[in-house]
């Protein structure tokens, strides 16, 4: 498989590769993803517009150049924008691959980072050298303003050329709380969503604050993904609940949307609308309560969302899966290419 370096949502030759719940394998246009549809599924994906999160920036005790990249928070409130946890790079940019990029300066409680207009103070390190929690100076619609005017979309090394803010967001996007796009809702588009309400499909949004991919560094990678915090909508929870009463299949789309489902079922499998915060990590091991089938970008073995997939599918499967995509050429990342994978029967 090679690295889709295009930041072309919905290329006319993208591909889909689809895996049923007998572990049959079978290959197609993405364009003709409504045919592998169902009617009666509920197709549920994650409407979070993304974060200008990259904020490049000075490390005011050593004068060193940095780069803060914006990796979490603790709800969604608009007004709850003051305090992060980031990951801090030195000087470069997004044409050297993150594991080769510089170490930031050492960092102490009590830095001051200039980012641009806005400030921060570093307020704890959170176990890793470049892994640390930020305080923003100024209100909520300052910080705002900062991330909108200084504010890039995290940049990857495999593209090209640097990503603009309308290329990370979804068609549907709603609120700006994703640090990295929910990007395998890219596959969908309006002419997508009107086809399924004319073949009886319903569709549904929930807002998962989706975080970032990779750090670059090994131990902090293999943190991720981190304590993700997501709201319900009670339209969304009925939906989903009736979907479940009535033994019809829920499609998510993207790893995100699993997380925050799975973690959102109560006891007997409902799911409950509100806020909250997805904490658990999804494995082979995990035993999936609500979510039949995921749309999804492809994924290398060593990545935590690859490890999600093993909870539809079994390595063997997906290996397979990965020896036919490698066969085709399939391309990976944000703008690759797409597989729907149905939860095996046990």
């Amino acid at each position: 498989m090679i690295a889709a370096v295009l930041p072309i949502q919905r290329p006319v030759d993208a591909r889909l590769l689809v895996i049923d719940a007998f572990g049959r394998i079978s290959h197609g246009r993405r364009s003709g993803l409504i045919d592998v549809l169902r009617p009666g599924d509920l197709v549920v994906a994650n409407d979070a517009a993304t974060l200008p999160a990259s904020l490049a920036g000075r490390h005011e005790r050593t004068g060193e150049e940095i780069e803060v990249r914006l990796a979490a928070r603790a709800s969604l409130s608009p007004d709850d924008v003051a305090t992060f946890s980031a990951v801090v790079f030195g000087a470069g940019d997004f044409q050297t691959p993150t594991e080769r990029r510089a170490a930031p300066p050492v960092l102490m409680v009590g830095d001051r980072l200039a980012l641009g207009p806005l400030r921060a103070t570093v307020t704890r390190l959170l176990d890793h050298p470049r892994f640390v929690s930020l305080a923003f100076d100024g209100s909520p619609d300052h910080i705002w303003a900062g991330l909108a005017r200084h504010g890039r979309p995290i940049q990857y090394a495999h593209m090209v050329s640097a990503l603009a803010l309308w290329d990370v967001w979804t068609t549907f996007a709603g609120a700006p709380v994703a640090f990295e796009p929910p990007s395998a809702g890219f596959a969908l588009d309006w002419n997508i969503l009107e086809a399924m309400r004319e073949r009886r499909l319903e569709f549904a949004t929930i807002t998962h604050a989706a975080g970032i991919s990779s750090t670059g560094d090994e131990d902090l990678d293999a943190r991720l993904p981190l304590d993700e915090p997501y709201v319900i909508s009670a339209a969304t929870a009925r939906a989903i609940n009736r979907a479940l009463d009535q033994r019809r299949r829920i499609v998510a789309v993207g790893t995100t949307v699993v997380r925050a489902l799975e973690h959102a079922a109560a006891g007997d499998g409902s799911v409950r609308p509100g806020p909250g915060l997805a904490t658990q990590r999804i494995t082979a091991a995990t035993r999936l309560r609500v979510v039949n089938a995921i749309l999804s970008g492809v994924h290398e073995p060593t990545t935590s969302h690859y490890q999600l997939l093993m909870a539809f599918a079994d390595r063997a499967t997906l290996e397979r899966a990965d020896e036919t995509m490698n066969r085709l050429g399939f391309r990976t990342h944000e703008f690759g290419d797409s597989v729907l994978i149905e939860r095996q029967l046990k």
